[in-house]
């Protein structure tokens, strides 16, 4: 026979709310440099002036900071799962934000209709983009220094100068630890150079 034990929800706050506003998370956002999350319009103004995470400070970007959080979408399920109505009062609350000023609401626009417009309109458009082909290159050197680990097949590498060292850990932990999922075994020395938690093999 299974028992089910009760929690109070204030008990839950400190991981369901944004540590900006104070309030439940809205359309959860997430720094996907430390994995912080808070309400997507706190962030955003938040990032406006600043470059760094509201809760740990870590540099998010130096230039472009907007392009490194992504919604949430699991945590904003579980939240709208955890407190009763929140869901439903945001809703009319958006809503009626969009009547006052005579716009629609974007959550009554069917989705992907915009999409299939462009798409008629340019249906090579997505087929030619380049991404961050047109950003400001770096050269980046990964030199394994150690017998332990395989080696990269190629030593450099060419990227986006808007690369972050989280995507420099999850390109070699997919090629050499056979997997992106284990980027967190690896970390950085405060002499430059990158070991596996694990092994503490150093590469440079």
């Amino acid at each position: 026979m299974t028992m089910e034990r009760r929690i109070k929800l204030k008990t839950l706050n400190s991981h369901i709310t944004c540590k900006i506003c104070r309030g439940y998370l809205i359309d959860a956002t997430t720094v996907t440099e430390c994995l912080h999350t808070f309400c997507k319009s706190c962030l955003v103004k938040h990032l406006e002036e600043n470059n760094t995470c509201p809760t740990c400070q870590i540099v998010i970007h130096q230039s472009h900071p907007l392009q490194y959080i992504s919604f949430d979408r699991t945590m904003q399920d579980i939240v709208y799962k955890l407190v009763p109505n929140l869901q439903d009062n945001e809703i009319k609350r958006e809503r009626e934000f969009y009547r006052i000023r005579g716009l629609p609401c974007p959550k009554d626009i069917p989705p992907n209709a915009g999409e299939l417009e462009e798409e008629k309109a340019a249906p090579d458009q997505h087929a030619e983009s380049d991404y961050h082909r047109q950003d400001e290159q770096v050269n980046v050197c990964l030199e394994c220094i150690s017998s332990n680990m395989k080696t990269l097949k190629r030593r450099f590498i060419r990227c986006s100068a808007q690369a972050t060292i989280t995507h420099l850990k999850k390109f070699i932990a997919k090629k050499v630890l056979n997997g992106t999922e284990k980027y967190r075994d690896i970390c950085t020395t405060d002499t430059g150079k990158i070991l596996t938690r694990k092994e503490t093999s150093h590469w440079s």
